[in-house]
């Protein structure tokens, strides 16, 4: 029975068949759905959970492998930066079971802080990479990456991008999946102990891996061809890039790369050899390109290709263009206005979020905000404006203890949220209160991982299979991080959160306030009735419109203010903001 599916129930599907055991994960887009997927098939025999972070789950994933299960580990591009540490080691110590590394790359940045290229971590971990172009092949890699794994008892990258990820295709369900691994440690210390005694022998066999890996993937029928007739243009590239080329140039043979690291030299040469000029399209940075040019094979590539951003069709015909300009190729249509006669909607913290309340809170003081990622990474922008750096999971608290160790004058709010908490705050508060911090740090809890679509983490009580668990508590861990001054407070209560901070930016010593109040969006229900503007009472003030509700409006022409009914989830901030009273609940307030 053939299904249409996305890219990321596609690898889903190709682990399940592929006889996965365990999955381990950290969420993030363009990744979460993979595990959220491969967790319906807990029936059948597969266990999946969120880990605290990527680095974690990479060591999950490990220590299952070498049991002898093949295992899975799921993560977005800046994910691996945190994972790398045990992959390094990994490469040499190598694996029982199948191990595939699914990494999410995002050409363009539509959600990431960078646009890094994964290709780059394969090379350095000297491990395989593969690069699946659409849903269908996303399933049949990840069936061959287990095979790869497991035949070279290494782990195996297999790289995605977003639209990959989140694109559709027809795949046909396998009926007969593969058994799961029988799962029985045997011990090898100098295969998997690499104290340096071992590990320079391990190095060694790294090395001969690679050279029988190189020569199978000129051999693989993951890389394929696409001969179209004369010899006069051809075209390398990799991945979902590979489709857009194909498209753009109808007339060249195609070599689409699907098995990139090691690089199948044999079948480059070949391919060059059968082609008078050659274009390399690299989505990302110029790997495929230098590496080709290391061979001494001439080629155009970055030199007409852009270096930043998605390939896609319509930039791969302005390639074509610039290249053949006695073509006479007509530009691409001009693109439609995205809903041009509409205003503009910019990036905003959605109606009743908590963390609108908390910011709106800090900017009644003057401070410096080191930021982090998540939901709240919006209060950078207008009318909060009350984040001022972000820089990487857990570094809205480490950036804090930085400028506060160097001398900066001005009071220093650090914030992060509680998945981020948990993923890598941790022991950046413990570092701030070891060297004695002076800067204040605060969790905006929400209780849920709200950013990447709502998945539950160890602060929730609940696993991703749905079983009830032990809830881990921040006040304890802060406690036990060495934290005397730990503060509670409901952010809705604008004043009370005001007071705190201002109370522990003077007390000069490590300080965390918890900002605690559930995602609206999460528990799917109002806060309380919808907020109506009295305008009786109302002087136009515009207080309220400073803490940027999407649910509050304003008329042009009036300039008074109003509550659009239909958005407005009742988190009250704007009642309290107001200090005419003109704001308040459109009916008895009765929600608890």
């Amino acid at each position: 029975m053939k299904r249409l599916i996305t890219g990321n129930e596609a690898i889903a599907l190709g682990a399940f068949e592929g006889g996965v055991t365990a999955a381990f994960g950290y969420p993030g887009t363009p990744s979460t759905e993979i595990l959220e997927s491969l967790a319906m098939f807990r029936d059948r025999g597969v266990y999946a959970e969120w880990s605290p972070n990527e680095k974690v789950a990479l060591e999950a994933a490990a220590g299952a492998s070498i049991a002898g299960a093949r295992t899975l580990v799921t993560m977005k591009l800046v994910g691996l930066n945190v994972a790398a540490d045990p992959l390094m080691t990994l490469s040499y110590v190598g694996v029982v079971g199948g191990m595939v590394v699914v990494v999410a790359d995002d050409p363009g940045q539509d959600s990431s802080q960078t646009e890094q290229d994964t290709r780059h971590y394969a090379r350095l971990a000297k491990i395989p990479c593969l690069e699946p172009a659409d849903a269908e092949e996303a399933r049949d890699f990840t069936v061959a990456a287990f095979e790869i794994s497991e035949k070279w008892r290494c782990p195996v990258i297999l790289r995605t991008t977003t639209c990959v990820a989140h694109s559709r295709a027809l795949v046909e369900e396998n009926p007969s999946p593969r058994q799961r691994n029988e799962t029985k440690f045997e011990r090898n210390v100098p295969q998997f102990v690499p104290l340096p005694v071992f590990g320079r022998v391990l190095r060694r066999k790294v090395e001969v891996r690679l050279d029988a890996q190189a020569q199978e993937a000129s051999r693989s029928e993951l890389n394929t061809v696409i001969r179209r007739p004369g010899r006069a243009f051809g075209v390398v590239s990799h991945g979902v890039a590979a489709l857009h080329a194909a498209e753009a140039f109808p007339d060249a043979s195609i070599l689409k790369i699907g098995w990139g690291w090691p690089f199948p030299d044999a079948l480059l040469r070949s391919f060059a050899a059968s082609v008078d000029r050659l274009l390399v399209v690299d989505e990302g940075d110029p790997i495929l390109e230098e590496h080709i040019r290391s061979l001494g094979i001439a080629c155009d590539g970055k030199n007409f290709v852009p270096r930043c951003g998605e390939i896609t069709p319509s930039r791969l015909r302005e390639v074509r263009r610039a290249m053949f300009p006695e073509l006479r190729i007509p530009p691409a249509p001009e693109p439609v206005p995205d809903a041009a006669d509409l205003p503009a909607r910019p990036p905003t913290l959605c109606p009743g979020c908590p963390h609108r309340a908390f910011f709106t809170a800090l900017g009644r003081f003057d401070v410096i905000v080191t930021g982090d990622i998540g939901c709240y990474s919006l209060g950078a922008f207008p009318p909060l404006n009350r984040t001022d750096t972000i820089l990487c999971m857990g570094a809205g608290f480490s950036m804090a203890h930085g400028m506060a160790k160097a001398g900066e004058t001005k009071p220093i709010v650090g914030v992060l949220g509680d998945s981020t908490f948990f993923h890598s705050g941790v022991t950046a508060l413990l570092d701030a209160v070891y060297n004695k911090s002076a800067a204040v740090y605060v969790v905006l809890d929400n209780r849920i991982t709200a950013m990447t679509g709502h998945q539950d983490h160890p602060g929730t009580g609940v696993t991703l299979l749905g079983e009830t668990t032990k809830a881990a508590s921040i006040e304890a861990m802060a406690r036990a991080c060495g934290v005397d001054r730990i503060r509670v407070v409901n952010p809705y209560d604008v004043d009370a959160m005001a007071s705190a901070i201002g109370e522990e930016l003077a007390a000069r010593e490590p300080s965390l306030i918890i900002s605690r109040a559930p995602c609206p969006l999460h528990i799917r229900k109002p806060l309380g009735p919808p907020r109506r503007v009295d305008e009786a009472k109302c002087v136009k003030c515009g207080a309220c419109m400073k803490c940027g509700c999407p649910a509050l409006e304003r008329d042009a022409s009036t300039g008074r203010p109003s509550v659009n009914a239909q958005a407005c989830n009742g988190c009250s901030l704007c009642d309290r903001l107001c200090r005419f009273g003109a704001i308040g609940p459109s009916a008895p307030d009765t929600a608890k």
